[in-house]
């Protein structure tokens, strides 16, 4: 659809004024009128270029601290009138106010000024009135007004200004009233955020504006989008673009690895550490991680929690891997990393993540707070006649923050500061403890004096007994089962420890 309409008036008032003079110019060569306030109107004129104040327009100065400037109907009455209403047009002539054509207007920096940290009387002076409303307004009348409320959008209309000698299409007005609407709902949610911290009204309410389409979602036959800042988070020094399924294992790998100071890394499928260690070096903890499951390691995301240096590299660079994330490498690892073609090398930045998680369930959205908790040693209660050593532990710790990040029902065995075998999200905690003796057994680990532990309590002594016949010589457990006596009384049988924390891990 063309239905061209000619600028003839413009209103500017805008907050940023970044890359905003070609547009002036470009106007004033068609002869638009431009109406504008304070900062903009002092800009504008600085350009030699003519404009009337909208204090002119209005016959009211601006009040109230620049609280009141254009709520006037004089302003909106010439953005909101219907050019195809004849009783619009005769109520414009009656009270000699102009047709608005094109509004260019931002709105203050009130997410940045939350982030500042700045007092609350400062953050409130950010929330925009005018500014929303004249969006909103220009915007609702796209058939006859062009609204830029980005200056992110100054390129594409300098362009249409000079092709299109001031004329814009009904498409052209649509697509930016589509954009302007965004920004002001990002706004108002963002507002609203900012109000619903302390007795949060129960609502969902999400709004983020950056987004990166995905080569395809879970699977071939699905879309997939991220939306959220990927550039802030990481920097990526090579390969291909992340996948939906290298996403998801990303943020699980994030996840793992921060419960761990020492050097450390991990490799994870499918969400779950196949192989995880800490040890004096990063190169230590990469060869000790890999020894725990070297085959399922084929295709995984691997992390690591300090810097990665040329003989490390080297290391890794012996088999194939989805992604490799740390926190800093060496001039020389990176130039043997980006040997490999397509392998995503990624730099970790100090960014804030979310403390709630949310996704689509059914008809609506689930959400919780992240699994912000993990108990160490101080949190074990002991409830077996042998008390752990402080060597289980520290491995019992170890094996806790493992099964913290890894799918139920789960069972991890550790020893020594380095995962052993897990069984992950079987249908039975029995299963998944027999999963993991069997994996263990496969890579030739000895379970003689290796921990266990579990994301949730044991029903029945049998997975006691089954450990204890595996030469596991301390388990952690929650605890909270009406026969947790019963598998006390197995581990006393057995000689082994036991503690309890009194906190469940699932992880559906």
């Amino acid at each position: 659809m063309s239905q061209s309409v000619q600028i003839k008036n413009a209103l500017i008032s805008v907050y940023y004024k970044d890359n905003l003079e070609p547009i002036i110019l470009e106007l004033n060569r068609l002869g638009v009128e431009i109406y504008s306030t304070g900062g903009t109107e002092t800009f504008i004129r600085n350009l030699g270029v003519n404009v009337v104040p909208v204090e002119d327009l209005t016959s009211y100065p601006s009040i109230l601290g620049g609280r009141v400037k254009t709520l006037h109907p004089k302003v909106f009455g010439g953005i909101l009138a219907r050019r195809s209403f004849d009783g619009d047009e005769q109520q414009l002539a009656q009270y000699e106010i102009p047709e608005i054509d094109l509004v260019i207007v931002d709105l203050y920096p009130f997410e940045e000024t939350v982030k500042s940290g700045a007092a609350q009387e400062d953050v409130i002076e950010k929330i925009d009135i005018g500014g929303i409303s004249l969006i909103r307004a220009a915007a609702k009348n796209f058939k006859d007004v062009v609204i830029v409320a980005s200056k992110n959008d100054y390129g594409t209309l300098e362009e249409i200004l000079k092709t299109q000698g001031g004329a814009t299409t009904l498409d052209q007005r649509r697509s930016f009233a589509q954009k302007a609407f965004n920004i002001s709902s990002h706004y108002d949610s963002a507002i609203f955020q900012y109000f619903n911290q302390e007795e949060p009204l129960p609502v969902f309410k999400q709004s983020i504006q950056s987004s990166q389409v995905l080569r395809y979602g879970e699977n071939p036959h699905q879309g997939g989008v991220f939306y959220g800042d990927l550039d802030a988070m990481f920097t990526k020094l090579h390969g291909k673009e992340l996948s939906y399924n290298n996403l998801v294992d990303v943020d699980a790998a994030v996840a793992l690895i921060d419960e761990f100071t020492e050097p450390t890394v991990a490799i994870l499928k499918h969400t779950n550490a196949c192989g995880i260690a800490s040890r004096s070096s990063i190169k230590e903890a990469w060869i000790d991680a890999l020894a725990c499951d070297p085959v399922s390691a084929f295709g995984g995301v691997i992390i690591a929690n300090d810097e990665i240096d040329a003989d490390t590299a080297t290391e890794i660079s012996n088999i194939f891997y989805e992604v490799l994330i740390a926190p800093a490498y060496t001039d020389e690892a990176v130039r043997i990393l980006q040997s490999k073609k397509n392998r995503i090398i990624l730099v970790r930045q100090p960014v804030a993540l979310p403390t709630k998680q949310f996704k689509t369930l059914l008809n609506g959205v689930i959400e919780q707070d992240k699994d912000a908790v993990i108990e160490g040693p101080a949190q074990m209660t002991p409830v077996t006649n042998r008390k752990p050593t402080e060597h289980e532990l520290h491995d019992l710790f170890f094996a806790n923050k493992v099964v913290k990040h890894t799918k139920s029902n789960t069972i991890v065995f550790a020893k020594n500061g380095q995962l052993m075998a897990s069984g992950v999200g079987q249908t039975s905690r029995v299963d998944s403890l027999k999963q993991a003796v069997i994996k263990a057994e496969s890579f030739g680990f000895d379970l003689h004096g290796a921990v266990m532990a579990s994301d949730a309590f044991f029903p029945f002594p049998d997975c006691a007994e089954l450990a204890a016949e595996a030469g596991i010589t301390a388990i952690l457990q929650p605890g909270g089962s009406i026969n947790d006596k019963l598998s006390v009384e197995m581990c006393n049988e057995k000689n082994i420890s036991m503690v309890t924390t009194g906190v469940r891990h699932f992880k559906h």
